[in-house]
């Protein structure tokens, strides 16, 4: 199996310290910057599979960060996660428009950090090894059949909720906006009124469970598992 590598971003040498000694017992190979503008070169250098970022950096701060990293193609594939003091819900709202699967709010055990970022890898990397099945939590999808099942219980699904909800389960760690899922499930030359998504992910949740699908206000949404 392939190394995976993890790059670290901030400004503080005690927590670049930390965090590498603990990853690298993991058997992650760890790379390491001191500001966004370092971060984006190493980046663009290493292609990480994760990305742990802070906010608060000299030159380019971290929410800017994030957003020159998602512009870059070939990072498309690299878990972004926010590691940063700053617990505001303004501060976390910003970190998900800019692009980040997660914001985590220091302190946090480096063990319990750990913890994460392997869950975080090894969901990514079931994903990645699946073709046209996805299981998730107790979903499974198949895409070839347009069949979902859940707890032995099989759904037919109408195909945008189908597609809607194969898009969301693709990556459970990330929240996608609304204007991806416009693109990928209904296509840019198709017109679609401002509700459509809304109406979709109801009538997901009304099948599925009220608890299946996480909003977040003014982002998007988010598959629970």
């Amino acid at each position: 199996m392939k190394e995976k590598t993890i790059l670290l971003v901030d400004d503080e040498m005690d927590i670049l310290e930390i965090l590498s000694y603990n990853l690298s017992k993991e058997g992650y190979k760890v790379i390491t910057a001191q500001n966004g503008v370092e971060g984006i070169e190493k980046a663009k250098e290493y292609l990480p599979d994760l990305i742990l970022l802070d906010v608060m950096m000299p030159e380019k701060d971290g929410i800017e960060t994030c957003q020159e990293l998602r512009t870059i193609k070939e990072l498309d594939n690299s878990l972004i996660i926010f590691l940063s003091a700053r617990g505001e819900e303004f501060s976390q709202l910003a970190g998900f428009q800019a692009g980040a699967n997660d914001y985590i709010t220091k302190v946090v055990k480096p063990k319990i950090l750990v913890s994460k970022i392997n869950a975080f890898l090894a969901l990514t990397s079931k994903v990645a090894n699946q073709s046209s099945i996805l299981e998730v939590g107790d979903l499974v999808i198949d895409k070839d059949n347009f069949r979902v099942t859940k707890e032995k219980q099989q759904f037919l699904l109408p195909k945008k909720e189908f597609d809607l909800l194969y898009l969301l389960a693709s990556n459970t760690e990330k929240v996608f906006k609304r204007d991806e899922i416009l693109e990928k499930v209904w296509g840019n030359d198709v017109i679609v009124g401002e509700r459509t998504i809304d109406v979709h992910i109801r009538r997901l949740r009304e099948k599925l469970g009220v608890n299946s699908i996480q909003t977040l206000k003014g982002i998007g949404y988010k598959l629970l598992i």
